[in-house]
């Protein structure tokens, strides 16, 4: 079943673990923006946007939700903007589910995890990812949605694989 135009100009915007949590978790490291103020600002400037891009959010806790929504909604969307918080460095899983849906995938982290533990300095998510925003904040969904929408005004939101 083809998807509708509408359908093929979403945005799956997915936050892992504990990103529910932000502008009360670690402020002095995560900022004070909150996950409902990002979500907010990427929706006004998906909808700015031409062609426009709908902004489908979704959070989890738990990495079988993540993928959940991955098999649901991934192969009809138009890309993923993740930020996988710490699924990114064992989440085999989750690299599967994103890799197997075949689109474009911009993976986006607050902080810059190549400058912090050295666990963290590993992404399985990166290998597959069109790209990835580290260490720019709130900003680095800014950047991922930009590119989404560059990338749209080149295709007319088509977007082939």
């Amino acid at each position: 079943m083809s998807a509708t135009m509408s359908e093929r100009r979403t945005i799956l915007l997915l936050n892992g673990p504990n990103l529910n949590l932000l502008g009360t978790r670690e402020p002095g490291l995560y900022g004070h923006t909150t996950l409902k103020d990002i979500e907010t600002e990427l929706s006004a400037r998906g909808a700015a946007a031409s062609p426009p891009l709908a902004i489908e959010p979704f959070q989890s806790n738990h990495e079988g939700g993540l993928i959940d929504v991955i098999q649901q909604s991934g192969q009809s969307s138009y890309g993923i903007i993740i930020n996988p918080g710490g699924l990114t460095h064992y989440s085999v899983a989750l690299r599967d589910a994103l890799a197997a849906v075949g689109r474009p995938v911009i993976e986006v982290h607050l902080t810059n995890i190549h400058a912090r533990e050295p666990f963290r300095h590993t992404s399985l998510i990166a290998p597959i990812a069109n790209g990835q925003i580290a260490g720019l904040g709130a900003t680095g969904y800014r950047l991922a949605l930009d590119w989404f929408v560059e990338r749209a005004s080149r295709d007319g939101g088509q977007g082939a694989a």
